[in-house]
């Protein structure tokens, strides 16, 4: 059984390391625009997030409750709600980044658990998110048998795998900070900051639409 999972395991740290999608950009940017541990800690609230819906998603599925995730009604709140809250974040990137010539003026950072918070929202409230740990768990949950122990055990380990791979990334970002002039973190911050607006605006136009 364990060769047998190998192949769903890198799909699966792929899908979650290298989708484009809300968390990916905003995961670089912090990397490139703050320090490792700001990087580490938000890729550890993306994480974090991941392992609630896939706890959620794995009760909903042993005690046949996941007919709530696929109700109609239910999918166009969600997809509104999210539209929205990752325009408010996309909108939060374009205040004035801080130049190269400030960074000796003592200025005090955003406190960890913002970091850690953010990740954590944004990922979780990306209905993608949702619906990529319900193709997951019911893809994988086969040769389990469906045993909520084993699965949370499992997917636990393969998310351990997908940190590993996030802090590698926050990592790269932050080698090639010192490569990056005041015009270029600028315009990094307004396109992930379009990007996330971007996305919210899609998502609130599928869903309400």
């Amino acid at each position: 059984m364990i060769l047998n999972l190998i192949y769903p395991t890198i799909i699966i740290v792929i899908l979650l390391t290298f989708s484009f999608g809300p968390a990916f950009f905003a995961l670089i940017n912090t990397g490139i625009k703050h320090e490792y541990k700001h990087g580490a800690v938000l890729a550890g609230g993306v994480v974090l997030s991941d392992l609630f819906v896939c706890v959620v998603i794995i009760l909903m599925v042993h005690y046949g409750a996941i007919n709530f995730l696929q109700d109609e009604k239910n999918q166009r709140f969600a997809g509104i709600l999210a539209g929205i809250i990752l325009c408010v974040f996309g909108a939060f990137h374009y205040r004035r980044p801080i130049t190269k010539s400030e960074e000796n003026i003592e200025i005090k950072a955003p406190s960890s658990m913002v970091f850690l918070l953010k990740g954590f929202f944004m990922n979780l409230f990306n209905p993608a998110v949702w619906f990529l740990w319900l193709g997951n768990v019911t893809g994988v949950g086969k040769s389990f048998n469906y045993s909520v122990v084993k699965m949370v055990i499992y997917f636990s380990i393969v998310l351990g795998l997908v940190f590993t791979v996030e802090l590698f990334k926050v990592f790269l970002a932050g080698k090639i900070k010192k490569f990056f002039t005041d015009r270029i973190m600028h315009l990094v911050n307004i396109t992930t900051g379009t990007l996330l607006i971007i996305f919210g605006v899609v998502l609130i136009y599928n869903h309400y639409f």
